[in-house]
């Protein structure tokens, strides 16, 4: 049964990567697409927002900016995660650490889907380089081009306005 999923991933990998975007992708091989995957998979369970994740982690990798996405961080801390992600962890350079390290980790993090495969060799083009979880029970993102922009919603979506904590 692994063998056949195994065999399964190769040939879904292969035929999106035969059929990859034309032009703006920095991933450089196949294997790079399928870790980009793996951070798209973790990042969103919805459909329509696979591209869009995928056009933001492109733009960030092409401007040399670090991908600073939480589900790399917490499979770097491994057995260590307890489910409460914090400052502190985040500053804990591990080779899977997208906040301390530029570039893909060097593994995927998790088994990619068809969808987020699709999604990594085919971004949305887009002029947004941020998004936060909108905490709606849909599993949304709210997608910003702007730091600024970006830190409103993260005040909008994810802080107590009381009490400035998640």
């Amino acid at each position: 049964m692994l063998r056949t999923a195994h065999q399964a991933l190769h040939a879904r990998l292969a035929d999106a990567w035969q059929n990859r975007a034309p032009e703006g992708l920095q991933v450089q091989t196949a294997y790079e697409a399928l870790i980009l995957a793996s951070i798209i998979e973790k990042e969103t369970a919805l459909p329509a927002e696979r591209r869009m994740i995928s056009g933001v982690f492109h733009r960030r990798l092409a401007l040399g900016m670090r991908l600073q996405t939480d589900p790399t961080v917490i499979y770097g801390m491994g057995a260590a995660f307890d489910g409460d992600l914090r400052s502190r962890d985040l500053t804990n350079d591990t080779p899977y650490n997208t906040y301390m390290r530029r570039g893909l980790p060097p593994t995927p993090i998790a088994l990619a889907g068809a969808g987020s495969i699709e999604a990594a060799v085919n971004p949305e083009i887009t002029d947004a380089l941020y998004f936060v979880a909108t905490g709606r029970p849909d599993g949304s993102h709210y997608f910003s081009a702007t730091l600024e922009e970006h830190n409103r919603a993260v005040a909008d979506f994810q802080l107590c306005p009381d009490c400035g904590q998640r």
